[in-house]
């Protein structure tokens, strides 16, 4: 018999980045030519791709990654958390020039985060490895992408999901990898409200969300932090308020956010109710430090979201 919506895990494909996070805590970021000390280390995985996929699979989808590591400690310690967490690792290669790309997060006193960040493997993914992923990019419900890849690779993934029929979700960040405009098949942009911005080029946000909806987008959802999301859709403009929590860490909260979007978008959820479910996501996150011990599980999840009222 066939297997329904509600009888499988859903399927997410994400084709992305895999970063080890070297995370500073500093009571205020430092002046330019400023030496000051530090309060806490903390060395984490992370990159939007890896973050977003391990968000997806705690939330219980079945989850592939796409991505490239360099054959060194730090793609190590990626292989052995996804073998912990039970995630395949067959379309994981391993780049024997290039090493794992790292970042370095500067987390201040409120939580807000600055991160330097440098590609290295990430940028060595091909086209090559996206086909021989092919089928679990068709296979799944919803494909997502960011750009700490080559936007090229995002792109050629992107159109192997439309074809397939199937969801292209994007989050476009960083923004100086965009090319503008983004005439690719994507189904739902996501950005914050600083990539928003860039993304409008001197317009308004809302002008340019609603250029994006003309262009055959099902919705652009901009997230903006402590204030929620803003949804734009056939339906009009609103915006969703976040859930308020004590704030220790927001690296990584976007990600959760965006995994949590996609999970509920691949249920069939309606996009209100996938911005919620969203939002708690995201909430959750900004309460842990690092970005993978951060991504929270379902039961976390639905727990929060019974607290708030539903």
């Amino acid at each position: 018999m066939k297997e329904t919506q509600t009888e499988r895990r859903v399927r997410v494909c994400v084709v992305g980045s895999f970063m080890t996070d070297l995370v500073f805590r500093v009571h205020r970021f430092p002046r330019p030519g400023e030496s000051m000390p530090g309060e806490e280390f903390g060395l984490f995985l992370g990159g939007k791709g890896f973050n977003q996929a391990i968000a997806c699979h705690r939330l219980g989808a079945e989850v592939i990654m796409v991505g490239r590591i360099g054959a060194d400690y730090f793609g190590e310690l990626f292989l052995k958390k996804m073998a912990e967490e039970g995630m395949s690792t067959e379309f994981v290669w391993r780049d024997p020039e290039m090493g794992t790309g790292v970042a370095c997060p500067l987390i201040d006193a409120s939580g807000q985060n600055a991160i330097i960040g440098i590609s290295r493997a990430n940028r060595r993914i091909d086209r090559e490895q996206v086909a021989a992923a092919k089928e679990e990019i068709a296979r799944a419900d919803v494909l997502m992408l960011q750009f700490e890849i080559p936007r090229q690779i995002s792109f050629q993934a992107a159109t192997i999901a439309r074809n397939a029929g199937k969801t292209v979700l994007l989050d476009p960040a960083p923004f100086h990898n965009i090319e503008l405009p983004i005439d690719q098949p994507i189904d739902y942009i996501v950005p914050n409200e600083i990539e928003a911005a860039e993304l409008a080029q001197g317009d308004s946000i809302d002008n340019w969300a609603i250029d994006e909806l003309k262009r055959g987008r099902q919705a652009v959802v901009v997230s903006v932090g402590a204030d929620g999301a803003v949804v734009y859709d056939r339906e009009g403009r609103r915006r969703l308020p976040a859930f308020s929590v004590k704030v220790v860490d927001s690296t990584g909260a976007g990600d959760a956010f965006r995994a949590g979007l996609a999970v509920s978008l691949a249920q069939g959820k309606d996009i209100d109710t996938a911005v919620r479910f969203a939002n708690a996501c995201g909430a959750l996150a900004t309460t842990v430090l690092g970005a993978e011990p951060s991504m929270p599980a379902l039961e976390e999840v639905e727990s929060f979201l019974a607290r708030q009222g539903g």
